[in-house]
């Protein structure tokens, strides 16, 4: 007898005409060519992947697209994050100028967030704006990266600082997808998860609490409800503000110290960036104990869930070197979000109650910093 199909959750991203739909569930992937079908003006597409994605899914996305007789091309790039670069971006470009792709075609991006940023710079700027459609294959990507159009490339300077807003026309998240994930990549990814209960739903994040370890384990439809839950917060939030004038910058918690950290180790596998989100958070919760915004249980309880899921929650807990407490400060003032000369951060007045400041005090900073490298 043959089984059910999963439920497929459909959460809507209201932007007017640049609105579409993030489909989460199991065998998306399978069925991309119907997925997909209702958007092409002709039968074929072009997928910008990775070499390791590619080995797992390009194949059956290619079957997938054939079982609606859609034709595909595809460029497959280095894995890692310093894919997200300039010649990278160049060599994406101009694949899919040789390819003649017009601005009514469709793009695929399938991979994780480094894919989906580049791809979606690509497509941002290929003939003043093609379309494309996001099928992330990592958590971080399915809750994150995929939803909301940020689109970009790292440079020397710091990391995401040039790239543009761009809408994909659709979402697939494939639950089974994660199951070819390694653990530390998982693990990357749940950072940006429990950044969400972190940063505005206290119930998300007891029920993360609760449910984290049997989710990482591979339990599909806890899977699939934390995906589902953390896109429709992005998706709250980029509705509200889809260029970061405001509310969405709360989704920044913990990046201002994370993107540093990655910049410090070189975007490297020396530290991941989920891994630098879940550290990012806690010195966020630490900053604001410090400054008598939380509890100084907050920072404690966060750090304990992290350390329960098996995550990096320190940076003692990074390899190799790091430049000093003032480099990092310099580090951090890249951030996309400094106005004025101004740092801002993301900081709590509760697990579940974040807002965004520029009155921290360097010398607080410094002393947070301090202490952290000191652990080392």
């Amino acid at each position: 007898m043959p089984q059910p199909i999963p439920a497929i959750d459909d959460v809507a991203v209201n932007l007017g005409e640049r609105s579409y739909v993030v489909r989460v569930g199991q065998g998306l992937i399978a069925r991309a060519g119907a997925e997909i079908a209702p958007l092409l003006k002709r039968p074929r597409v072009w997928v910008v992947t990775e070499a390791t994605v590619a080995g797992l899914h390009l194949e059956p996305l290619r079957a997938g697209l054939s079982a609606a007789d859609i034709a595909m091309e595809a460029l497959i790039l280095p894995p890692g994050e310093s894919t997200k670069s300039w010649p990278h971006l160049e060599r994406t470009v101009e694949w899919l100028l040789d390819q003649k792709v017009e601005r009514g075609d469709i793009v695929v991006a399938l991979g994780g967030g480094v894919i989906g940023d580049l791809v979606g710079f690509a497509a941002a700027i290929l003939r003043r704006g093609v379309r494309f459609v996001q099928i992330p294959t990592s958590l971080l990507a399915q809750v994150d990266s995929s939803v909301g159009g940020k689109t970009g490339i790292n440079t020397a300077q710091g990391k995401n600082l040039v790239g543009a807003f761009h809408q994909p026309s659709l979402v697939l998240a494939d639950i089974d997808a994660l199951d070819t994930l390694p653990g530390r990549d998982f693990l990357a990814g749940y950072g940006e998860v429990v950044k969400y209960g972190l940063l505005g739903d206290a119930a998300f994040f007891d029920w993360l609490d609760a449910n984290g370890p049997a989710l990482a384990a591979g339990d599909k439809a806890l899977r699939q409800q934390a995906v589902r839950h953390s896109v429709r917060m992005k998706a709250d939030i980029v509705e509200r503000d889809e260029t970061e004038q405001g509310d969405r910058a709360l989704l920044n918690l913990g990046h201002t110290f994370g993107h540093a950290l990655e910049s410090a180790t070189g975007y490297s596998d020396r530290l991941l960036h989920g891994e630098g989100v879940a550290i990012g958070c806690l010195l966020a919760f630490d900053l604001s104990a410090r400054l008598g915004l939380c509890s100084q249980e907050a920072p404690a309880r966060v750090a304990d869930h992290l350390q329960r899921m098996g995550m990096k929650r320190a940076l003692a807990e990074i390899p190799g070197d790091l430049p000093g407490r003032d480099a990092l400060i310099a580090l951090m003032a890249q951030d996309k979000k400094v106005q004025a000369g101004r740092m801002r951060f993301i900081l709590a007045r509760a697990i579940g109650d974040s807002f965004v400041t520029a009155d921290v005090p360097r010398e607080t900073l410094a002393a947070l910093l301090d202490e952290a490298l000191k652990a080392r």
